[in-house]
């Protein structure tokens, strides 16, 4: 009698709180949104841009499907149905994240929302006048299905996320109340609410849904598909009649009648398109390249337009990947030894010009690192007894990688890298380097591309001088992206951006459970308690403080860790545009937005 008691207590308070929640225009992961209620757009668009005209957009790669939230079509869907880089052109999040602030939403099809203090529950109070390109209501039903589809037979991590939902009911005729179980935390909410899309009931074959399909769907969000070539092309044409274009949150947005999205087998090929002017926008991420490869006359004659941006971001982590799952790497000692016995100094002057810095933290450049900054006593506390398992010049600070003498084979790094191999259980003997049985120490790296193999090559080389058998071997992007999925590899190259807001995630790249999952993005293989209870932490802090020290105390961990082998980060965004292609003066915290972006050929 006393259970029943308590529970039906338990359910009334939730109903109570339910009750008093307010109606809110927008929510932040910590503190308030930025902009007030009766804001008009956001602060990095053009209010006032005309729209019309085209731009096309070129990638390396291929597709053979239009649905993005399925594992059969993983890395191989068509871009832009679902697309950070070049928007969400044909499915809608229930609310929109802002690129000006750390993790903050607002409405789309959500028009408002509530939740409690303890975010335990969140209903999304749905825009009556939200549309599906047919023309049918988007309703609080298609919600429903849509976050139980993904949840039975969506990838991950739409799958996993949806793992947190405890119960799911329609309130009146427009809103949806999400109660969420023991696994969700306070990112949860948002997590659903941004990083999800909303799919049409009435539109939709269950039976079929994760069976890759070139059928023309049906969306929301402004464009809609115009035509396909399989592996080569898709074209978006936008809808005049799309529900949402005078929202605050889409003003200034979704500016072209047209967009294009070519592919291409090499980045080489693709550069010679966007020379001849098949692509309009060409971001470059090589130092190298960036400054060499553009003396070409449409260059010369202002037709083609450099541009650097200078966001406000974490570094992230670009790194040679060990995959902890294979034997050899198992040991924290060899895979240290083998960081050291990388030359980056080689490396950043001989083929980068000295363009790049060393990334030593995963969020290098931000607060939210640890790097150079000893850990405090509310850290320590927070750490607990993990911290023993952090190195000590990490947990004081004073950590650095070595800096060679640039010449490739720097001898006194080398002799610390032998030592520390020795410790993980391997010695030189008739200049192999080899383990107690006499097996030689040897791995294959995977690369996907030419520059990939460009900078495995002088670290085979430096690991040869320790009698290390290292070979390199270059597939295609389907074969790449089958081998990464099924985690068929030893060691690849792999990037790990960073935001202000780390959230769940890491959960998808550092837990256990991700770990043995086909397809998710544990590309290191990290399988920790310790490594799991470390991203609780900040998934689980209230204040701006404790989210600090706790995504300080993840970082020492992963850098204690030597997961990967650390290469280098620029603190610059670069990009080649045609000059009739424009964008807003205002740059936003995250760096420049392609949504934004407009044709100036017809202002």
């Amino acid at each position: 009698m006393q259970a029943l008691r308590i529970a039906a207590f338990l359910f009334f308070a939730t109903l109570c709180n339910a009750a008093s929640a307010q109606p809110l225009y927008g929510i932040a992961m910590h503190g308030d949104p930025a902009l007030p209620g009766d804001f008009k757009h956001f602060p990095y668009v053009n209010p006032d841009v005309k729209k019309g005209g085209r731009v096309s957009y070129g990638v390396v790669g291929t597709f053979d499907n239009l649905n993005p939230f399925i594992l059969k079509s993983m890395r191989t869907t068509a871009r832009g149905m679902w697309d950070p880089e070049y928007g969400n052109l044909v499915y809608e999040p229930l609310m929109v994240r802002s690129r000006d602030e750390p993790f903050t939403l607002y409405g789309l099809l959500a028009q408002t929302v509530e939740w409690d203090e303890s975010r335990s529950y969140i209903q999304f109070n749905l825009n009556p006048d939200a549309k599906w390109s047919d023309g049918q209501p988007v309703t609080p039903e298609d919600v429903i299905f849509t976050f139980q589809l993904l949840r039975d037979k969506g990838r991950v991590p739409f799958s996993s996320w949806l793992e947190t939902i405890a119960s799911m009911e329609k309130v009146g005729e427009h809103s949806v109340m999400i109660r969420f179980n023991e696994k969700a935390n306070r990112e949860t909410p948002l997590i659903i609410a941004s990083s999800l899309p909303i799919l049409p009931k009435h539109a939709i074959d269950t039976d079929s849904f994760d069976q890759t399909s070139l059928r023309i769907p049906i969306g929301s969000a402004p464009y809609r598909i115009k035509s396909i070539d399989p592996g080569q092309r898709i074209v978006f044409e936008r809808r005049s009649d799309y529900w949402g274009k005078n929202l605050p949150s889409k003003i200034g947005i979704d500016n072209y009648d047209e967009i294009t999205v070519n592919y291409f087998l090499q980045d080489t090929t693709l550069f010679e398109a966007f020379k001849k002017g098949d692509v309009d926008i060409y971001p470059d991420g090589s130092p190298g390249h960036w400054q060499q490869a553009y003396n070409f006359p449409a260059v010369t004659s202002g037709a083609i337009i450099k541009e650097t941006f200078r966001p406000k971001t974490p570094s992230g982590m670009l790194g040679f990947v060990f995959n902890t799952r294979r034997p050899m790497f198992a040991d924290k000692n060899v895979r240290k030894g083998l960081t050291l016995a990388f030359d980056f100094e080689w490396l950043n002057r001989n083929l980068y010009s000295g363009a790049y810095k060393r990334t030593e933290s995963y969020w290098q450049n931000s607060d939210l690192s640890s790097f150079g900054i000893p850990a405090d006593p509310h850290e320590l506390a927070m750490l607990g007894p993990i911290k023993d398992r952090i190195d000590p010049d990490v947990l004081d600070g004073t950590y650095k990688l070595p800096v060679s003498d640039g010449s490739g084979r720097d001898r006194k790094i080398l002799r610390e890298a032998v030592a520390l191999l020795k410790e993980g259980g391997y010695t030189i003997r008739g200049e192999k380097m080899v383990d107690q049985n006499g097996r030689q120490l040897s791995f294959e790296i995977l690369t996907q591309n030419a520059d990939q193999e460009r900078m495995a090559i002088p670290y085979r080389r430096s690991l040869e001088l320790l009698g290390i058998a290292v070979t390199i071997r270059t597939v295609d992007d389907s074969q790449y992206q089958l081998r990464t999925i099924n985690y068929d590899y030893d060691m690849i190259i792999k990037s790990y951006p960073s935001s202000l807001s780390p959230g769940i995630e890491q959960v998808g790249r550092w837990g256990s459970v991700a770990a043995k999952t086909e397809g998710s993005l544990n590309f290191v293989g990290a399988a920790d308690p310790d490594v799991d209870t470390l991203i609780s932490h900040f998934l689980m802090a209230r204040s701006a403080e404790d989210f600090r020290d706790a995504v300080r105390s993840f970082d020492r961990m992963l850098i204690s860790g030597y997961y990967l082998v650390p290469l280098y980060h620029i603190d610059q965004q670069w990009a080649a545009r045609r000059s009739r292609i424009n964008h807003p003066g205002v740059l936003p915290l995250y760096g420049y937005y392609l949504p934004a972006w407009w044709d100036a050929s017809v202002q």
